[in-house]
């Protein structure tokens, strides 16, 4: 679906919805901000759940799932295939990467690591995999198994993160997978959930 151009007190903004998509009950999807011309943009077959809210100058790329409450904060990027669980409220700025699955109550202020599972304990951690959810959207058992390797690596070995990155960029064996993994740890301006 092409933008539309919505006013709203006589300035214009742009909020861009694409095809196949569930908004539930009292969700609210805000307008791009009209100060640098920002843009709200909702991918395709995107489930937003009841009371769930997107902020201004979002982008919601596709297959994403926002559950019950899940609160974006202004300019989140979920990549994807990513599951926000309810009552997730996500600071401004923050990226969520593809294949993830945050679990309910989470508060997430900082990227969240593509193909992974993300919960609050007390504090919030990326605690492995997320492996059925991969196996769900048709990923090998080799693909899933080198996606292992790179988390136990980045997550479960005693190198710190820049460590680990570059043990990973000198493994002959790595995939696509793990080369987007790597560029989304060193592009993260906040920092990643470990």
């Amino acid at each position: 679906m092409a933008p539309q151009d919505i006013s709203y007190a006589g300035e214009p903004t742009l909020l861009e919805i694409g095809d196949h998509n569930v908004i539930r009950e009292f969700a609210t999807i805000n307008r791009g901000t009209v100060k640098g011309g920002g843009l709200t943009r909702v991918g395709s077959h995107v489930l937003v759940m009841a009371y769930a809210h997107i902020a201004h100058d979002c982008v919601i790329r596709d297959h994403v799932i926002l559950a019950n409450a899940a609160t974006l904060g202004g300019h989140v990027i979920v990549e994807e295939w990513a599951t926000v669980g309810a009552l997730c409220p996500v600071h401004h700025f923050v990226r969520i990467g593809a294949h993830s699955f945050i679990g309910g109550g989470t508060t997430i202020t900082r990227d969240v690591l593509p193909f992974s599972k993300t919960a609050a304990a007390r504090d919030s951690h990326a605690y492995g995999l997320n492996a059925i959810g991969l196996e769900r959207r048709g990923f090998s058992k080799e693909r899933i198994r080198k996606i292992h390797h790179a988390f136990k690596v980045l997550l479960a070995s005693k190198l710190n993160t820049s460590q680990a990155l570059e043990k990973l960029k000198s493994e002959a064996d790595r995939s696509e997978d793990i080369d987007m993994l790597i560029r989304f740890v060193e592009e993260s301006e906040r920092g990643v959930i470990k």
